[in-house]
């Protein structure tokens, strides 16, 4: 079922974590910062949401990061009713689309709630303050690429937040698979 997150509140700071990482490392915020901000986003591994933009989310997530933008991806979905989310799939998953950035095991669902997650992809924006600027979508794609010629937005609103640490006017909330909480979760 498609969901997507409304009642966004900005500049709010962003939640700390903790997560295991699929290279093996532990996370935290400040691990994945960037001096320019920070991008966090909930994906998962079978969403056609999120398979339908790992690509593009995979090369402009190298983009920011060369320019100084942190990046990392969290799955918080419930590995036991969706096994192929589990922690071993994440890892291959992150091989196969060759993921640049620390790609992290949300398994008690915390950090999502924290976060105000709802969806996969969800994209949060993050200031080099540490502060919420944006929480739109990546591109118009949707389960198919988006049209030629398309703005990738998460990329000029992350390139603007980065030199002026303004809240970007225009954003679409981004669409996707809702996350697969636990029983008694969300």
């Amino acid at each position: 079922m498609a969901a997507s997150p409304s009642n966004i509140v900005f500049d709010l700071l962003a939640p700390d974590f903790n997560l295991p990482g699929v290279d093996g490392r532990t996370y935290r915020f400040a691990d994945v910062a960037g001096e320019k901000g920070a991008v966090i986003v909930f994906i998962c591994n079978h969403c056609p949401y999120v398979l339908a933009v790992i690509d593009r989310l995979a090369a402009d997530a190298r983009t920011m990061m060369v320019e100084g933008i942190g990046f990392a991806a969290i799955c918080s979905n419930d590995a036991a009713a969706y096994p192929d989310d589990s922690f071993p799939k994440m890892q291959l998953f992150a091989k196969q689309h060759k993921l640049p950035f620390p790609y992290l095991h949300d398994e008690t669902q915390d950090i999502a709630r924290a976060y105000g997650a709802v969806c996969t992809p969800d994209f949060f924006g993050y200031g080099a303050d540490g502060k919420l600027k944006y929480r739109g979508r990546l591109d118009e794609g949707r389960t198919s690429p988006p049209p030629p010629g398309a703005r990738r937005e998460l990329l000029e609103a992350m390139r603007a937040v980065a030199t002026d640490n303004k809240i970007p006017q225009e954003q679409i909330p981004s669409i996707g698979c809702s996350i697969k909480w636990k029983p008694g979760g969300a």
